[in-house]
């Protein structure tokens, strides 16, 4: 037997929000004998709730958006899935980030906010270029490794010896030419914005 345990009810009104969550309270328990969680139940402004992962903006015309919990969960696991000290290979971790992504995007294909997943997108990246350059250790081997990507010998040498962490440096100049968003794509990393027009 399938049923729906989790609903949303919109309607003009708080007062109409009252009457009606009053009514369908009593219509559950009396008719289909079903207790409503009263703790989970509230009459409220749609911005305020959150339904299956959604919620929506709080806007003269409300679009649909990612509950803040929602995303609070992808960025943990994200995290665990880039996690810097499990000494796996930059193709091996998008892989299986890849994985992960690509059934995200499709749950959340739905959202009206193309600037949040856009800066979901930004915030991997950068989590991946911090993994790499964690990765690459110590100073020679990363001003070895930004030379070869590309980097001139002055701004590598700088970001080689820069005492900086690798959450920092992943947003230094250089990092951008060595690692560049293609050489992700390239590697099979899926974007979670993609435009209308794709």
């Amino acid at each position: 037997m399938r049923y729906a345990d989790d609903s949303n009810i919109y309607v003009k009104s708080e007062h109409a929000g009252q009457r009606v969550k009053a009514g369908i309270t009593r219509f559950l328990a009396t008719r289909l004998k079903l207790k409503v969680n009263e703790a989970k139940s509230a009459v409220a402004h749609p911005w305020q709730r959150k339904f299956l992962g959604f919620s929506f903006t709080r806007t003269a015309r409300p679009r649909r958006k990612i509950a803040p919990q929602a995303l609070v969960r992808f960025k943990q696991r994200v995290r665990e899935l880039t996690d810097r000290n499990q000494g796996r290979s930059l193709g091996e971790v998008i892989a299986r980030l890849a994985l992960y992504l690509r059934g995200w995007r499709g749950y959340f294909r739905f959202c009206e906010t193309p600037s949040v997943l856009r800066d979901l997108d930004s915030w991997i990246r950068h989590r991946l270029r911090s993994l790499v350059w964690k990765q690459w250790k110590r100073g020679r081997r990363r001003f070895a490794e930004l030379v070869r990507r590309g980097v001139n010998r002055d701004l590598a040498a700088q970001t080689a010896g820069s005492p900086h962490g690798p959450w920092r440096l992943a947003e230094s100049p250089a990092l951008h030419i060595a690692l560049p968003n293609d050489r992700f794509a390239t590697l099979g990393l899926p974007s979670l914005h993609v435009s209308p027009t794709a």
